[in-house]
């Protein structure tokens, strides 16, 4: 099946939130009520991003247009001159292929497509979290562990009422 590759646009907001949630719902983490509260706030800061091109994305979809796999960038922005000049971080997110469409290499020429916007745009750092079923394609990407920590801390109690 013959696929194309292209840039996402807003007007494929919706197709990336669906899959930002398949990924989560597939790979069971995130609770599911916070994942459905979550929906309408991750919508408006996502298209913001668009809009001011701090998340970029790649799409590939078949002949008729179905768009069937994604890969998102968030540039963060991060402190410049300890590591480089250039005041953001990639960050990779949203990769995300559906299940008919997997083991085709989309998800590789997608994120080949993502490395290459970050070395026009003069991003040198790009980091991800890697499911366990993405890991050996970042691994033969490039990408490897590093010495990051993380702290998961309980969500602050509902105020009692007045």
């Amino acid at each position: 099946m013959p696929y194309t590759a292209r840039q996402a646009t807003l007007e494929d907001l919706d197709t990336i939130v669906r899959h930002r949630y398949l990924l989560f719902a597939e790979i069971g983490h995130g609770d599911q009520a916070v994942m459905k509260a979550g929906k309408t706030p991750y919508t408006a800061w996502l298209r913001e991003r668009l809009l001011n091109r701090r998340y970029q994305g790649w799409l590939m979809e078949t002949a008729s247009g179905e768009v069937v796999a994604g890969v998102g960038l968030w540039l963060m922005e991060w402190p410049v001159g300890v590591v480089d000049l250039v005041p953001y971080r990639g960050y990779v997110f949203n990769v995300w292929t559906e299940p008919a469409h997997r083991r085709k290499g989309l998800s590789r020429q997608l994120m080949g497509m993502l490395l290459e916007a970050c070395r026009e745009q003069g991003i040198r750092r790009v980091c991800l979290h890697a499911s366990d079923a993405g890991r050996k394609l970042y691994e033969v990407l490039g990408f490897t562990p590093n010495n990051e920590m993380m702290i998961s801390l309980p969500a602050p109690a509902a105020p009692a009422p007045h």
